[in-house]
């Protein structure tokens, strides 16, 4: 049964919707991000201050056209790519001020990425694609595996742990992924249109599964998409447009 929680306004200005919050329930915060690239033409800005905050168990669409950059906008916030100028601290962290080693350390513990595509390993079983951030972060094989398998449980894939990713279905690859990123207790999970490729009836069940599980575990949930039935399906949507978030 999927966990109840309350809307959250959306009438504020962003820099303001969760001011006044405890700052240890803000998962995510990022302020005035700025974020351009080469072109032939000059410098193209994709972000141009871009200010948002996310709390614990929170779940956030960003939703707009295609090619605004709503993926660089996760880029950014998942420490894959710096921005500019501008902010980001993730359980009051902040990335970019760490060297690459420990920035990978932190994105490995503290971060959980759902892409369009799973990535899964293919020589590798669901279980062990899901346990593969615990053995990375140090974990026994064993106990990996058996918090791999509990998750996939949860999803619904207990009898799938051994399979490998081209004996599953797709949105079953799909929830695999899910369980990989949600497996560290990460503080954040960012997907980038997580169910792009799914039909409409597979993408609303990996939909509500990966927003029960967030809510479950406390952690902070913002999606890309460009869905609006399935954005409508979190706490809060936004619309990323000239660079910046509006309540959309």
């Amino acid at each position: 049964m999927p966990v109840p929680t309350r809307k959250l306004k959306t009438e504020h200005n962003l820099g303001d919707i969760l001011s006044g919050a405890p700052e240890e329930t803000i998962s995510l915060s990022a302020r005035a991000l700025h974020k351009s690239y080469p072109s032939p033409a000059g410098r193209l800005r994709v972000l141009k201050g871009v200010d948002l905050e996310c709390r614990r168990g929170e779940t956030v669409a960003v939703v707009g056209a295609s090619g605004v950059g709503k993926s660089t906008l996760l880029h950014v916030l998942g420490a894959l790519d710096p921005p500019d100028s501008g902010s980001v601290r993730v359980a009051g962290e902040d990335p970019f001020a760490l060297d690459e080693p420990a920035r990978a350390r932190h994105r490995n513990r503290k971060i959980g990425f759902v892409f369009q595509f799973h990535h899964l390993m293919p020589e590798f079983t669901a279980a062990e694609n899901v346990a593969l951030p615990l053995w990375i972060a140090g974990r026994e094989r064993r106990e990996g595996l058996e918090e791999a398998e509990s998750l996939l449980a949860d999803l619904g894939l207990s009898e799938r742990a051994a399979a490998r990713p081209d004996e599953l279905s797709g949105g079953e690859r799909q929830r695999v992924a899910v369980a990989r990123a949600l497996v560290t207790g990460p503080v954040v999970i960012l997907g980038d249109e997580p169910s792009g490729n799914l039909d409409g009836e597979t993408a609303v069940m990996v939909y509500e599964r990966m927003i029960e599980l967030t809510r479950k575990q406390g952690t902070a949930l913002i999606v890309a998409t460009h869905d609006m039935e399935l954005a409508a399906r979190t706490d809060r949507v936004l619309r990323l447009r000239d660079g910046r978030l509006h309540p959309a």
